[in-house]
């Protein structure tokens, strides 16, 4: 058997059983590397070298969580959110709490949205917004599944469509300076267009996700929310500002710097030097932000050394040659292979930016060699790069979400995020790009 269908196979199994998503890791890459005829030391020495990789992901979500408590500390959080409950209580009919539902739930889309495009802060914008917002989400019984999606849906189909931002350094820096380097002329490719069928079967799986699969109200617990969410919190004013200025400063710095750790460290000291979080209190309150962001951050860990396992192997490769020995000269059916084998590949290692590179030397000449266009090729390879990033349980585009909406316990990892997104959108890029490959 191949060693990545076997270690993404048995890393799905047994996060899918409930079992932790970083021992899920660990025991598919072990599986890997010794199916892989790595052996045990080999194995071990890969995913060791590979957990570095991972750790500068990892800090940037430890500060971001030490931030996002100093806000929540500040009154901003729940400043947001007792006006959003004002609303709520203000409700008298269903129509005016419908209109408050799509209200929140277009503000996150927006916001996810423009993260990746208008001001790229990727996923720093989550634990600032969501959890001031579960309290008021949870009492117009809105699926917390349902915000996984549009989330979701905001994190990755404008990197995969529009130029700007995170999509420039995707669509221009990697897809196609990859497929260039792998043979194809593509300088009268317009890559939005190549990709406008993919991105449409995006939004196709959003839609279906808000008004069919999650569309009926859900019930949490309340009072779970409040012992995380404290609806206590004092605030003026001042602390607002200071908030208003710390977020800015954060936000601003990583813009320049291109470090969500020293921006979110400066958004930190702003607080600690206006006196909102108390010299005394700051250590304490770095402490249980970093707790809270800590999962997350040995997820990613883990997933680097997955990835660096699967590498070492070599076998993506194998996988990629038995995949064109079936193919013969059939072009529908070549695109399927590349694309199952885009979504596996994608799955393991968690991310779009890292698997089009692995991809792209593989899979152009076997464009080449079925007749496809420029433009279908730089679709194929993007959709099979895209393909997996949603689902996947090492990807941040599903961690990001339950980093928000678990911060009571009550979303889970694997069947409330990972599973939901895979569906709903994993399946129509399989269909769509299949499409568009064979039309473009």
């Amino acid at each position: 058997m191949n060693a990545v269908v076997a270690a993404v196979g048995i890393m799905l199994v047994l996060s899918l059983c409930r079992i932790h998503v970083v021992v899920a890791l660990i025991i598919g890459a072990l599986a890997g590397g010794l199916i892989g005829g790595l052996g045990m030391d080999a194995t071990l020495a890969a995913f060791n070298k590979g957990l570095g990789a991972g750790a500068t992901v990892a800090l940037s979500y430890a500060m971001l969580g030490a931030f996002a408590v100093a806000i929540a500390k500040s009154g901003l959080a729940n400043a947001l959110a007792d006006k959003a409950l004002a609303m709520v209580g203000r409700q008298q009919d269903a129509r005016a709490a419908s209109t408050l539902k799509w209200t929140l739930i277009g503000l996150l889309a927006v916001v996810a949205v423009c993260s990746q495009n208008v001001l790229p802060i990727h996923i720093a914008f989550i634990p600032l917004l969501v959890p001031p917002l579960l309290y008021v989400l949870s009492t117009l019984q809105i699926d917390r599944r349902l915000i996984a999606c549009v989330i979701t849906f905001g994190l990755i189909t404008p990197y995969m469509f529009l130029p700007v931002g995170f999509g420039k350094i995707f669509l221009n820096n990697i897809l196609l300076a990859n497929v260039e380097k792998a043979g194809v002329d593509v300088s009268g490719v317009n890559v939005t267009q190549a990709m406008l069928i993919p991105a449409i079967g995006m939004l196709c799986g959003l839609l279906v996700a808000v008004f069919v699969s999650y569309r009926k109200k859900r019930v949490y617990d309340l009072a779970r929310i409040e012992k995380v969410e404290s609806r206590h919190t004092h605030y003026n004013p001042r602390t607002l500002w200071v908030a208003g200025l710390a977020v800015a400063v954060a936000f601003a710095t990583q813009l320049l710097l291109d470090s969500m750790i020293v921006g979110a460290l400066l958004g930190f000291v702003v607080f600690t030097v206006s006196g909102v979080v108390r010299w005394r209190e700051a250590d304490d309150l770095f402490t249980e932000g970093m707790k809270m962001m800590a999962m997350i951050g040995f997820i990613m860990i883990s997933a680097q050394g997955f990835a660096e396992v699967m590498t070492t192997t070599g076998q993506v490769q194998s996988l990629v040659d038995a995949s064109t020995g079936l193919i013969g000269d059939n072009r529908g059916l070549g695109v399927m292979m590349m694309l199952l084998v885009g979504l596996l590949v994608t799955m393991g290692i968690g991310s779009s930016f890292s698997t089009v590179p692995i991809i792209a030397a593989i899979f152009v000449p076997l464009c080449l060699a079925l007749g496809f266009s420029p433009m279908a090729t730089v679709c194929i390879v993007g959709t099979a790069g895209a393909l997996g990033d949603a689902g996947s349980p090492a990807s941040d585009s599903t961690l990001g979400p339950t980093s928000g909406l678990n911060v009571d316990g009550q979303h889970n990892h694997i069947w409330d995020s990972v599973v939901p997104t895979f569906l709903h959108y994993n399946l129509p890029l399989l269909v769509f790009g299949w499409v568009a490959a064979m039309v473009l």
